[in-house]
C-alpha cells in the first residue's frame, strides 16, 4: 500500500493546471481557467479547473476531482498507476503497494504492453541510427525525403530491418511475454509488433520498413506505421500496429504530442492525410498540425483536436479523391462547433511537397490566399457539377442547408444562410425554413435515442448548490438541507463561531445538532465524512477542505470536490458573523423539513387508522399532532413564514 504520507505529497506537489494542460489547453477566466471536457463532446467549455483548490470541475457532465483522479480518468488507469505517474513527473518516489488480483491483471497488461512499445521504439531508432543497414536505407531515404536528423529525432522515427525477427528475438531475449509482443484479436491484448505465423513461428511485422511511431497526447508510444521502402507484389505501403487495449486507430491523431503547443499558442490547426506531411510541415517551420494517419476522420480525433482549439484548417490533395475526402469531413467538423476552412493545393501537390518545395511564409501565403470556408467550397464545387439541371441544383441546395443545419451556433447558421441565399439566388426565407425543419427533425431524432425508460430524478434548481446521491438529481428536500449543512462542514468546518458566549467550530455545531436532534444521514456518505471529521478535526494544522477534497476513499472526495466548486456561491460574505446566521439558519430549515416529514407520516397513519376504522391508533396518532403543529409554526416564524413542503 502507497504510504499515506507519499500521497500526500503528491497532492502538495502536482499542479492540477499544469497535469490538466498536459491534454487540455485551458484559458484564464477570473481566478480560474476553463476549457473543453476531455471527458465528454461539449461545443463551450464547461470545464473549470481551480489552481488555488487544486480541483478541476466539468458542469456539463459533472466530472470532478484533483489530479490523481484526473489522470486515473484521462488514461484510464489505476490510483497506483496514476500515482506513479505524477510522482515521476514531480520527482516523488512512489512505493508500491500490493494489488488485488483483478487490479493487477489489469495494470500489468497495460503496462507491460507500453513497455514493448517503449523498447521497440528505442530499437527501431537504434536500428536507424547506428546500424549500417539502416543508415544505408532507412536514413537515406529520410534524407531523400529532405528531412533533417533533428526532425527525425524530434519525431522518433526509426527503421526495422529486412532479414529475420531480429526485433521478436531481442524481445524474448529480453524476458517479454509473447501474448504481449504479439496481438490477439479477441482480447486485443498485445501491441502486434510481432506477428505469428500459422506454424507458430515469429516474425517481425515491420520489417523492411521505415517506422512512424505513434503517440497518445501525453507522449507515450502507443502504436506504429511501418512505411515499405521497396514495391512488392501484393505488399501494402503501410502496416500499423492492430488494435488493442492501449490503442485504436480511430481515437488517435498522428503529431499531436508534437504539435499540440503549437495548436494552442495559434489557437488553430490543420489537418493534413499523412505522417510524411505532417513531419515536412512541421520542418518548414508550420508545427500545428496534425494527420488522420490515412485513415477516415472519425469523431474521437474531431474532439482530441477540440481540446485545443476550435478552429481548422483541412489541406487536401487537388486530385477528385483530395476534393471528396474534404466533402466528408467537413460536415463532421460544422457539428462540433468548428470554424471550417478548406484549402486545395496545386494539382500533382500534397502538404508534403508544397512543404519541401516552399518555405513556411511561402505556403501560409498560399493558404491564406486560397482558403475557403465551406459554403463557397461546397457551392461552387457542387454548382459546376450541377449545371443548369433543376434537379441538380435542388439537390445542391439541400445539400448545402443539411450542413448549415448541423451548425450548433445559431448566429453563425444564420451568417450561412445569408451568404448561401445570395450564392445559391435563392430566398433567404426558404433557406431558413428549410433549416429550421431539418433542425427539428433532428432533435426529434435525438430525443427519440435519448429517452429515459423511466422517469427521471427531479432536477435541482435550488439558490444553494446541491449535489445529491446522483449528480445532478436530488432525492428530497431533507437531502438538499443535509448537503447545504455538509457543505458548509467541508468549506469552514475547522472555522470558530460563536455559540450563546461559547467558542466553537462550526463542523462541532452542525454535526452536534444533526446528532442530538437524531437526524439521520439521507445519503451514506455524509455519515462517513461526519465520522472522519469527528475523528480527525482535532490534528494539528486540520483544515476540512483539504482534507476532505484529498481524501483517498473517492466517495468522499468526489463528494468535497463537488461542494468547494465555485459555479454557484452562496456565501457572498465568508466573515464569522456571516457564517454564524447561515448555519444557524440551515439548521431551523433541516429541522422544519424533518417536522413536515413527520407531520405527513403523522397524517398518512390518520388516514389508514381511518380506512381500518382503528380508533385506537387514531387516538394516539392525534395526541402527537398539537405539539408538531406547533413546532412547525416557530420554525416558520423564525426562517421568515416558510413553509418547505416535501
Amino acid at each position: 500500500m502507497i504510504p499515506r504520507e507519499t500521497i500526500d505529497r503528491i497532492h502538495a506537489a502536482a499542479k492540477i493546471e499544469e497535469v490538466v494542460s498536459d491534454y487540455v489547453t485551458l484559458r484564464k477566466r477570473g481566478a480560474n481557467l476553463i476549457g473543453l471536457c476531455p471527458f465528454h463532446n461539449e461545443k463551450t467549455g464547461s470545464f473549470t479547473v481551480s489552481p488555488s483548490k487544486g480541483i478541476y470541475k466539468c458542469f456539463g457532465c459533472g466530472a470532478s476531482g484533483h489530479a490523481i483522479k484526473f489522470i486515473m480518468e484521462i488514461e484510464q488507469c489505476s490510483f497506483v498507476e496514476a500515482v506513479k505517474q505524477l510522482g515521476k513527473k514531480y520527482h516523488i518516489e512512489v512505493e508500491d503497494r500490493e494489488l488485488t488480483v483483478e487490479e493487477q491483471q489489469r495494470q500489468d497488461n497495460r503496462e507491460s504492453m507500453f513497455v514493448v512499445n517503449d523498447f521497440a521504439n528505442k530499437w527501431f531508432q537504434q536500428q536507424l541510427w547506428d546500424t549500417q543497414e539502416g543508415q544505408a536505407i532507412g536514413l537515406s531515404y529520410f534524407h531523400e525525403r529532405g528531412l533533417r536528423d533533428d526532425i527525425i529525432r524530434k519525431y522518433q522515427l526509426g527503421y526495422s530491418p529486412e532479414k529475420g525477427n531480429p526485433l521478436a528475438k531481442e524481445l524474448q531475449k529480453q524476458g517479454f511475454k509473447e501474448e504481449f509482443i504479439t496481438n490477439n484479436v479477441d482480447t486485443k491484448i498485445g501491441v502486434g509488433v510481432v506477428g505469428k505465423s500459422e506454424d507458430g513461428r515469429l516474425y517481425d511485422r515491420f520489417r523492411d520498413r521505415v517506422i512512424f511511431p505513434i503517440f497518445t497526447v501525453s507522449g507515450k508510444p502507443v502504436a506504429f506505421a511501418g512505411r515499405i521502402l521497396k514495391k512488392k507484389d501484393n505488399v501494402g505501403k503501410y502496416v500499423n500496429s492492430p488494435d488493442s487495449i492501449i490503442y485504436s486507430k480511430t481515437n488517435e491523431l498522428y503529431g499531436l504530442f508534437q504539435a499540440k503547443q503549437a495548436i494552442a499558442r495559434a489557437d488553430m490547426c490543420y489537418l493534413v492525410e499523412g505522417q510524411m506531411d505532417v513531419i515536412s510541415m512541421h520542418q518548414s517551420g508550420i508545427e500545428n498540425v496534425v494527420a488522420s494517419g490515412g485513415t477516415a476522420l472519425t469523431k474521437p480525433q474531431i474532439w482530441l483536436i477540440k481540446r485545443f482549439t476550435s478552429n481548422i484548417t483541412v489541406l487536401y490533395d487537388g486530385d477528385a479523391a483530395g476534393i471528396h475526402a474534404a466533402l466528408r469531413g467537413i460536415d463532421m467538423f460544422l457539428e462540433a462547433g468548428f470554424n471550417v476552412k478548406v484549402v486545395l493545393l496545386p494539382d500533382g501537390e500534397d502538404p508534403d511537397s508544397y512543404a519541401q518545395s516552399h518555405d513556411s511564409t511561402e505556403f501560409i501565403r498560399y493558404i491564406e490566399e486560397h482558403q475557403t470556408d465551406f459554403i463557397r467550397f461546397k457551392s461552387a464545387l457542387l454548382s459546376k457539377a450541377a449545371g443548369d439541371d433543376p434537379f441538380k441544383r435542388a439537390e445542391l441546395i439541400k445539400d448545402i442547408t443539411a450542413s448549415i443545419a448541423i451548425i450548433p451556433d445559431i448566429i453563425t447558421r444564420q451568417v450561412y444562410i445569408k451568404d448561401s441565399a445570395e450564392r445559391l439566388h435563392m430566398s433567404e426565407q426558404v433557406l431558413t425554413k428549410e433549416v429550421i425543419s431539418l433542425r427539428k427533425k433532428k432533435m426529434a431524432e435525438v430525443a427519440k435515442e435519448e429517452k429515459p425508460a423511466e422517469e427521471p430524478s427531479i432536477p435541482i434548481q435550488p439558490s444553494m448548490p446541491s449535489t445529491p446521491s446522483q449528480p445532478g438529481t436530488i432525492s428530497s428536500p431533507l437531502e438538499q438541507n443535509y448537503y447545504n449543512l455538509m457543505q458548509l462542514v467541508v468549506r469552514y468546518g475547522e472555522r470558530p463561531i460563536e455559540v450563546d458566549g461559547e467558542m466553537y467550530t462550526i463542523g462541532e455545531v452542525i454535526i452536534w445538532t444533526l446528532e442530538n436532534d437524531e437526524i439521520q444521514p439521507p445519503v451514506p456518505v455524509y455519515q462517513t465524512m461526519i465520522d472522519e471529521y469527528k475523528a480527525h478535526c482535532k490534528d494539528e494544522g486540520f483544515k476540512a477542505e483539504h482534507f476532505f477534497t484529498f481524501h483517498p476513499d473517492p466517495a468522499i472526495s468526489s463528494m468535497a470536490i463537488d461542494m468547494i466548486a465555485e459555479r454557484y456561491q452562496f456565501v457572498k460574505t465568508e466573515s464569522d458573523v456571516r457564517l454564524g446566521e447561515l448555519v444557524t439558519q440551515l439548521l431551523f430549515e433541516i429541522k422544519l423539513t424533518v417536522v413536515n416529514i413527520q407531520i405527513a407520516d403523522l397524517e398518512r397513519g390518520l388516514k389508514e387508522a381511518q380506512e381500518k376504522g382503528d380508533v385506537q391508533r387514531q387516538f394516539e396518532l392525534l395526541k402527537h399532532q398539537p405539539e408538531l403543529l406547533t413546532m412547525r409554526n416557530e420554525l416558520c416564524k423564525v426562517l421568515g413564514n416558510r413553509v418547505i413542503n416535501v
